[in-house]
Formats: structure tokens, sequence, C-alpha cells
């Protein structure tokens, strides 16, 4: 397991999705990174994230938590978020850690109010969505780290492509959600 690990983190960190991939403490089982999103309001910053791999990975599913807050209705206000392909009934072995940050990605990207962890967001999403997106924006503003460059738009976004890792930015913000 900690060999498919090391091979999935290292073509994890090629994907422009993310920036600044790493295990914590040497830890394989434990990854953290920033998440780069795509569409506003979200594109507007870089939001950290920790993916946990449990000791059955591949049979068992890994875990993503958002360590940056964000105004999002498919995440709690802890960073939970329940993505339907590390679901124990979807989840399968050849899932590979890519895939989980791609759909990760994809949800943050495109927030529906059916698949809501956060009611009142996704009523505000439905009924309101010139305010939910405002209140994204200036969510986004406050709590999330620079992406150092301009957003990226999603023909940019090409999986996996040769991406250098830099270097995080903002200290005030925590390296680790745990």
């Amino acid at each position: 397991m900690a060999q498919r690990l090391a091979k999935e983190l290292a073509e994890c960190r090629r994907w422009e999705g993310v920036r600044d991939l790493r295990s914590v403490e040497r830890n394989v089982l434990r990854w953290e990174g920033l998440l780069l999103p795509n569409t506003p309001p979200y594109n507007m910053g870089a939001f950290r994230f920790e993916l946990t791999f449990p000791p059955e990975y591949p049979l068992a599913p890994p875990r993503a938590t958002l360590c940056t807050p964000i105004y999002h209705p498919a995440v709690d206000p802890h960073g939970g978020v329940c993505q339907t392909l590390t679901n124990h009934k979807e989840w399968k072995p050849t899932t590979r850690a890519l895939q989980v940050l791609q759909d990760l990605l994809q949800l943050l990207d495109h927030p529906d109010p059916q698949w809501a962890l956060r009611p009142e967001l996704a009523r505000e999403l439905r009924d309101q969505p010139q305010v939910f997106y405002r209140k994204a924006e200036e969510h986004t503003h406050r709590h999330a780290e620079p992406r150092h460059g301009p957003p990226r738009t999603l023909e940019d976004m090409t999986p996996p492509s040769g991406n250098p890792s830099g270097t995080s930015g903002g200290s005030q913000h925590p390296t680790s959600c745990s």
C-alpha cells in the first residue's frame, strides 16, 4: 500500500489542480496541499485540504477535509465534504487519489443545492443565487490563500501535466486540519 500511495502522490503532484501537495510528517496516509478551483467565486483563492487514507486503503476510501473555511453548501462548517466517489457504497479499490482530488475540485467548482451539508446555504443558492455568490466571493477573499498567479480557466486544467510545487502562502492559515 505504501508503494501505491507514493506513486499516487507523485501522480497528483503533477496535476495542475493542486499546489504544495505533500505527505504530513512523512506519513503516506495523510496528505495536505492547496486545491485550486476553476470557477468564480472560488477561483480567486487556494483552499488548504487534507486527504486521509485508512490503513485498509485501497479497499476503503480516503476522506477529504477542507482546512480553509469555505462558503459552500457541500462543505460542513468543520471542513467535512461528502463526496459520492468516496462513499463506501460507491468506492472501488481501483479508484486513484487523483480521481478523488478531481472529484473534490468538481464539487467545489459546481455548488449544487441538491447536494448539501449546509441546508441554509443550499436554500440561499437556490433562492438568491446572486446573494450566495457575492457572499462566497467575500468569504473567499477573506479566508482563502493566495493562488500565486492569475486564476486558471477550465481550458487550463489538463490532468496530469508537469507542474512543480511552489511555496505555500499566507502564514495566518493552518498547515494541517488536525
